[in-house]
């Protein structure tokens, strides 16, 4: 049996998280660690108390379900977290501190998200697929986080 080295193993991890998700338009999960341990987890969706996404609690990502909306019109009014935002508030939430931790996620960050990454001093972002536009990466890259893509050897 070959173990699975560490970045294969929290990116499996995330890949279960991101099935909790419950928004219509893709679901992205995220594992954050430190020192080799998980100290929060998330999953893009509805915030706590509001009806899932699915459910039609997000009515932008409803709209966009039935090409209403096109893909990049009226984000402003989607309900939805991103899971990087979700891990983040969760590690907040139960008081755990996020700097010099390492976020393993199933999609690159979007911009808003890598804003909220840099402010929480998270130091290294491993990913494996492509967000639609690079800004995200090209920002947290540019204040010296460490940003790759995984690639299975």
């Amino acid at each position: 049996m070959k173990r699975p080295e560490w970045d294969e193993y929290f990116l499996k991890l995330a890949r279960v998280v991101k099935e909790r998700s419950n928004c219509l338009r893709g679901a992205v999960g995220v594992v954050v660690v430190k020192d080799r341990h998980i100290i929060a987890t998330g999953y893009n969706g509805t915030p706590a108390g509001v009806k899932n996404c699915f459910e039609g609690g997000c009515e932008r990502c409803l709209h966009r379900e039935k090409n209403i909306l096109s893909e990049n019109e009226r984000k402003d009014l989607c309900l939805c977290l991103h899971a990087e935002q979700n891990s983040l508030l969760q590690a907040a939430y139960h008081g755990i501190p996020t700097k010099g931790a390492t976020m393993y996620a199933t999609t690159a960050p979007c911009l808003q998200c890598a804003k909220a990454i840099i402010n929480a001093g998270i130091v290294k972002v491993i990913y494996e697929e492509n967000h639609q536009d690079d800004l995200g990466i090209e920002l947290m890259s540019s204040v010296g986080i460490k940003v790759d893509q995984y690639k299975k050897s």
